[in-house]
């Protein structure tokens, strides 16, 4: 008779500690999940309810995460699809009304100046070594907390600042440079 009760209370406290992981992830990753989502396009007024949708899904599919892998792919995978449902659930529901709005994009010469400006930027990455691209990118960027990017990296503290300060002056001396070699407005 105590096997019968044994066998249920070991799935619960099995259930119970994968959900306690599930909720684990929830906390660390929330943050990363509303980045990622911003830069997938989802609109301000949308991405903490599409975030909660993604743990929603990591929730319903936590039994087949395999968690011998990163956690953050996975988040990524989820966030795209959910990004994409949400994407062309808006396009449906867009009224015609919506539809002959006034264009608010850009100026063609403003289009032309912010493509410039891209292309220098992304041009001054180039000139920086990737370790200390990466530094500049995440915290200047994506606006990632120099404590985040050392975990990530798994660097001291210190290289990190020391990375992004020299990634700064290297960045900036190229700007420089090619300022004076691309073709202006």
């Amino acid at each position: 008779m105590t096997q019968s009760f044994a066998l249920p209370q070991a799935h619960a406290k099995a259930t119970e500690r994968l959900e306690g992981d599930c909720v684990a992830a929830f906390s660390s990753e929330f943050d990363y999940v509303h980045r990622i989502l911003r830069r997938l396009g989802v609109p301000q007024a949308d991405v903490e309810d599409l975030a909660h949708d993604v743990f929603l899904v990591l929730h319903r599919a936590w039994h087949n995460y395999d968690r011998s892998r990163p956690m953050r792919p996975y988040l990524f995978g989820i966030a795209v699809r959910v990004a994409a449902s949400n994407r062309r659930r808006n396009w449906r529901e867009t009224s015609f009304a919506a539809v002959d709005a006034r264009d608010g994009g850009p100026r063609p010469e403003d289009a032309l100046r912010a493509k410039r400006a891209r292309d220098l930027v992304l041009a001054g990455l180039a000139h920086v070594p990737l370790p200390r691209r990466a530094v500049l990118a995440m915290h200047v960027i994506d606006e990632i907390p120099m404590r985040d990017i050392a975990r990530d990296l798994s660097i001291p503290l210190f290289t990190a600042y020391s990375r992004l300060r020299k990634a700064r002056r290297e960045f900036e001396k190229a700007v420089v440079r090619l300022q004076k070699v691309m073709p202006g407005p």
